[in-house]
């Protein structure tokens, strides 16, 4: 572990630092008020509240940091957002208690673990069209990129400034246009005292344990839509995000391992099983802020962004020490300067999940229904768009594959 250390300390850079700072930021800020409403949903107290954060913290920031180091890869794990959401619906209609909600839980992250060590979920992915997963990819963060410019609704003398320092340094220092962004930003909403009132206590997160209780109605109200949700929404975009990024498995086009997904997916799994009774309700394969952490904005050489994920995952145990303190901090900065920060960020690997997706004939309406699917937020069934996107592309391709031969059809790209 020593020689990874130092070998980290070599290859890091300060954008990489920036890339895993604005990931937790755009993380946390995002959708922190509905893992509240969730913890609330089911009575918590604000000792559980805390506890949550303890846990979701210190899960999402081992689980990304040290797989990162080992691998010299981005691994990046994220909570389950929609999962949160479902969470706070389902716990209020339904009046289940902490212990059961604990219970649910678990029994999602044996779902989970069960998908990671059986690799099931891997196999479906790498069977997919890298045009689609493309797709998806550019369908997922193109929500991000437009709220980069509808901010400007509410905040555009603040946009301006962020754009204009974006494109300034794009032309110039293009390795650190984020980090002079984000520090423009910073200081224009300093100046202008822009800084929301933020209530911050410095007392360290301690965990609360609860016994869990298992019930037939939270297994079925609770942990499948949770199981499900997660799935979907979250681990499919989070796959989608690793290939589009290079990061996949490509040993069967003569290149590296790749991530290893389906031990990662395990690895959330059993740490979610862990650490759920103290409020760790799901972790997953992250999407948007993978894409922040292993696109060229951390750094333009792919070897060195894992660093980028290490940053990140140091960040999210610090927030698990810390706890309501540094989730105080991060609120203060103004929604306007979140969404901007994370459009430009994903600028770049927007464009290049495009033009994967449309570049070559066979797949490029496959992948454009894919794309404009994932993009509608259309949720059928409580299952989000991705999956959706995912499954109007395929059937697409399938009617567009009809009648021809496996030699009129063209390899999957590398």
């Amino acid at each position: 572990m020593r020689s990874e250390a130092a070998g980290f300390f070599r290859d890091l850079s300060p954008s990489a630092v920036t890339a895993g700072f604005v990931a937790v930021l755009v993380g946390f800020t995002s959708s922190v008020a509905i893992v509240f409403q969730a913890a609330l949903a089911f009575g918590a107290t604000n000792e559980q509240i805390a506890s949550w954060m303890w846990a979701l913290g210190w899960g999402m920031g081992l689980c990304t940091a040290v797989p990162s180091l080992v691998l010299r890869k981005p691994v990046m794990v994220a909570w389950s957002t929609p999962g949160a959401a479902v969470l706070a619906t389902a716990g209020v209609a339904g009046g289940f208690s902490m212990a059961e909600a604990v219970g649910a839980f678990m029994l999602c992250a044996a779902l989970i673990t069960l998908c990671g060590v059986t690799g099931w979920f891997e196999r479906v992915m790498n069977r997919l069209p890298l045009a689609i997963a493309s797709g998806l990819l550019a369908g997922v963060l193109a929500r991000f990129g437009l709220q980069a410019f509808t901010a400007a609704q509410t905040n555009l003398p603040l946009v301006l400034v962020m754009l204009a320092s974006y494109l300034l340094g794009k032309r110039f220092a293009a390795r650190f246009a984020v980090p002079l962004t984000l520090l423009v930003a910073t200081l224009f909403v300093a100046s202008h005292a822009g800084f929301t009132g933020a209530s911050i206590r410095f007392d360290l997160a301690v965990p609360v344990f609860t016994q869990p209780q298992f019930t037939m109605a939270a297994a079925v109200s609770l942990a499948l839509p949770l199981f499900v949700v997660t799935m979907a929404s979250q681990n499919l975009p989070g796959v989608a995000t690793i290939q589009a990024a290079g990061f996949g498995d490509r040993r069967a086009e003569g290149g590296d391992a790749g991530i290893p997904v389906s031990k990662v997916i395990t690895l959330t799994g059993v740490v979610t099983l862990l650490l759920a009774p103290f409020g760790a309700f799901a972790l997953n394969l992250a999407a948007i802020t993978a894409a922040i952490c292993m696109g060229t904005e951390a750094h333009p050489d792919p070897q060195r962004r894992y660093t980028a994920a290490v940053s990140c995952g140091l960040l999210y145990v610090l927030i698990g020490v810390l706890g309501t303190a540094i989730v105080g901090a991060l609120t203060a900065f103004p929604k306007e300067l979140i969404a901007a920060i994370a459009g430009l960020a994903l600028l770049g690997t927007i464009g290049t999940a495009l033009t994967t997706a449309l570049k070559d004939d066979f797949h490029r309406e496959a992948a454009l229904i894919t794309f404009l699917v994932t993009l509608s937020g259309v949720v059928l069934a409580g299952v989000g768009s991705a999956f959706w996107g995912v499954v109007a592309g395929a059937l697409a391709l399938g009617v567009q594959r009809i009648g021809k031969s496996h030699f009129d059809r063209p390899p999957r790209q590398p």
